[in-house]
């Protein structure tokens, strides 16, 4: 059963980092596109980031581009997003989703698995 656990939220102050991290029980990680997304409240889902199963290739929403930065671990079947210079329009809760093959999909329809996602909570 394919599973995608979030981890790393928290509240943190203007200016400050995080490094949120998705363990992922998958038969092949490596055959997967991994991807996170955010959610704040009473808005829909938004792109954040994707990563190839190689780990080469990113891209990033244009919110968070140049703050936040996506990688993949694939010995330990592992992403994570590191935050900076957060800003308070970054509260929401983070998911890591998957989808097999290695299209790099910006729309949540795209992905099959997601994790219970992470709170990021950002104080001004």
């Amino acid at each position: 059963q394919v599973q995608l656990v979030d981890a790393g939220g928290g509240l943190v102050q203007a200016g400050g980092s995080l490094r949120l991290s998705c363990a992922a029980s998958l038969l092949t990680f490596s055959a997967y596109r991994m991807a996170w997304f955010r959610q704040a409240p009473g808005k829909e889902h938004e792109f954040v980031a994707t990563i190839s199963w190689s780990g080469g290739t990113t891209e990033y929403g244009d919110s968070v581009r140049g703050r936040f930065t996506i990688s993949r671990d694939n010995a330990k079947n592992m992403i994570y997003l590191q935050i900076d210079s957060l800003k308070p329009e970054d509260t929401a809760v983070y998911y890591c989703a998957a989808r097999a093959g290695s299209i790099g999909y910006t729309t949540p329809d795209k992905y099959e698995y997601w994790g219970q996602g992470t709170q990021v909570t950002v104080s001004s």
